[in-house]
């Protein structure tokens, strides 16, 4: 009996043995498959950057294989029994549900969004004179759409996978799943809108109308820049035509003045319903072009569907695309002798409009011209079709993620969707992460001195206290103008002190924006403490403060923030100025913190 006993005790552990070590085994095949996924991630980002479809569909189709691997070993009668064994049984089910998620993501997602890459003429859905194939953007919603819902559906399920009860090397790399996924459902959803929302904006069912908004950097304003250049744009079918042009003062005052929303009519007074070139003193962009829509209407009488902005940076971005244009017309002529470029490239454009231009020319109506007449013939060119789609689409990629391309729709079942995006221009709402920070700037010396102005923004997390984050927020600015700017700059462009402020030097107001219901608890300018003007929009705090910098002169201003409950990474929403947005410098952790 005895004998008998050992003989089942060390058949027993033999069998726990061989267990664990096809367990063992399977464990490993299930790493090394789903690091082989992760290792073509960024071929695949390559590949699709690159518009090589054949490639990212081979691409994928190799992640295909190491997830059917992965899904196949998890699928095995002794991982389903191990799932349910206490203790350990959370982290194979764990890694079962990751093997899972990711043979999804690669089979329901990817594969069918590359597949309509491979099939889609990208040279057809641009502009041209004969229209953008919109039929064949519209064919994809349907899959898009698919993909997007498989692939939330997939996260949803690693988000209910309590990782507090698993051991470090689970539940580091779901963690780090959770995030990748969160990007990758981001992008898909993204793409399923597009596909929904852009064939009818770009008047697939009927005529679209649109006040393009080109805004001059070289006096900032909160989105941007001033208003430098206004046209009607009319999209039928994909296919575009400039109408009638026009400048922000030629609309000149509303009387009465246009009522706007009472809290950032506080913040930034009635000159947002009053004039065109304040519409955007806020940031936030729906009300600026809502605003700017009525304006619109109000003085030309043409009902328009929507608001598009651009600015010189953008143009520049186009006319990588469609290579140079060449500007003519009588007043362009007069120019011509003044020294100023007739041909413009993505170069030189950006030098052009926001500094030569004032140097070389006197008359504000002449500028005007100028500018009017380069934007003409730049979306002449792009509605011809003279654009290469891949650098066209890269472009105005790179010029929405900079918050140079802002887009909004009368139609609210549009703009419900627009709002949800980085290109909406909101503030407020599903757009705006819960730690978001916003630094924006409205030019206070009535010129066009923000061309030599550099910036930069750069978070600072603090130490928590009483269960609370604390941020610093930091703006470093320097007026790089020449010492003699007073003289050696055009009246025009220094303001010639008709302001208040001296000519050469830059005076800003600085708007800070904190997550919704953080507190402002300190502003600082150069070391020492100032008072401010505190307001809140919507649940977010706004702090301002008015910079005014001599030529070559530099200040840091600092907006210490508390009370902020969202324990998120934090970022920052910079407006957009001639400078790189490189220069804007992303979170750290502050060395006070880190030491403790």
């Amino acid at each position: 009996m005895w004998k008998l006993s050992v003989a089942i005790l060390v058949a027993a552990v033999i069998c726990l043995l061989s267990l664990a070590a096809w367990l063992a085994y399977r464990a490993s095949t299930v790493k090394a498959e789903l690091q082989g996924v992760v290792d073509l991630v960024p071929k695949l980002k390559a590949d699709l950057v690159a518009n090589e479809p054949d490639q990212a569909a081979a691409t994928t189709s190799s992640m295909r294989e190491k997830t059917q691997l992965a899904r196949s070993a998890v699928s095995d009668p002794m991982w389903t029994l191990a799932s349910t064994v206490p203790w350990v049984g959370p982290n194979f089910s764990a890694v079962g549900e990751m093997a899972r998620t990711a043979d999804d993501v690669v089979g329901l997602g990817l594969e069918p969004i590359v597949g309509l890459a491979t099939t889609l003429n990208w040279d057809r859905l641009v502009p041209s004179s004969a229209g953008a194939d919109l039929a064949a953007l519209e064919s994809v919603s349907p899959t898009a759409t698919n993909a997007a819902y498989a692939v939330q559906t997939s996260a949803e399920r690693l988000k209910a996978i309590d990782a507090s009860r698993l051991l470090p090397e689970i539940s580091e790399p779901l963690v780090a799943s959770r995030a990748e996924l969160s990007s990758i459902t981001g992008a898909l959803t993204a793409s399923a809108d597009a596909a929904r929302l852009l064939p009818e904006m770009l008047g697939s069912q009927e005529t679209r109308h649109y006040l393009l908004m080109i805004q001059n950097n070289a006096e900032a304003r909160a989105s941007g820049g001033i208003p430098g250049a206004l046209a009607a744009l009319t999209i039928e079918k994909g296919k575009l035509s400039l109408g009638a042009q026009s400048s922000a003062g030629d609309l000149g005052i509303m009387a009465p003045v246009l009522p706007v929303n009472p809290q950032q009519e506080q913040i930034f007074s009635t000159r947002l319903g009053k004039y065109m070139q304040d519409v955007n003193l806020t940031p936030d962009f729906p009300t600026a072009a809502s605003t700017a829509q009525r304006m619109w209407e109000r003085k030309t009488g043409q009902r328009v569907d929507g608001v598009l902005s651009v600015d010189p940076v953008v143009l520049s971005y186009i006319l990588r695309a469609t290579g140079p244009v060449s500007v003519t017309g009588p007043e362009l002529q007069q120019v011509k002798a003044l020294g100023l470029p007739v041909q413009l490239t993505g170069n030189n454009v950006v030098q052009t409009l926001l500094s030569d231009v004032y140097a070389k020319i006197e008359q504000p109506k002449l500028q005007d011209a100028y500018f009017a007449g380069v934007a003409r013939e730049i979306f002449s060119a792009l509605s011809n079709g003279k654009a290469e789609a891949k650098g066209l689409v890269s472009g105005l990629s790179q010029g929405a993620q900079e918050g140079r391309v802002l887009v909004w729709s009368s139609k609210s079942k549009e703009q419900s969707i627009i709002e949800r995006y980085q290109v909406g221009g909101s503030v407020t709402g599903p757009s705006v992460p819960p730690a978001q920070f916003g630094v924006y700037f409205n030019d206070g010396t009535g010129a066009k001195m923000d061309y030599y102005v550099k910036r930069s923004v750069q978070l600072v997390k603090q130490c928590e206290k009483d269960g609370y984050e604390h941020t610093l927020v930091r703006v470093v600015s320097t007026n790089t103008a020449p010492a003699n700017a007073a003289t050696s700059l055009p009246a025009y462009v220094t303001g010639d002190g008709n302001f208040g402020v001296p000519a050469g030097s830059v005076q800003t107001n600085v708007l800070v924006y904190g997550p919704a219901q953080a507190m402002i608890e300190t502003t600082d300018l150069d070391g020492q403490r100032v008072p401010f003007a505190s307001h809140f929009h919507a649940t977010r705090p706004v702090g301002i403060y008015a910079v005014t910098l001599a030529p070559g002169e530099s200040k840091i201003l600092e907006f210490s923030f508390g009370r902020i409950v969202q324990h998120m990474e934090p970022n920052v929403v910079v407006t957009p100025s001639v400078q790189p947005i490189q220069d804007v410098i992303l979170p750290t952790e502050s060395t006070a913190c880190s030491q403790q």
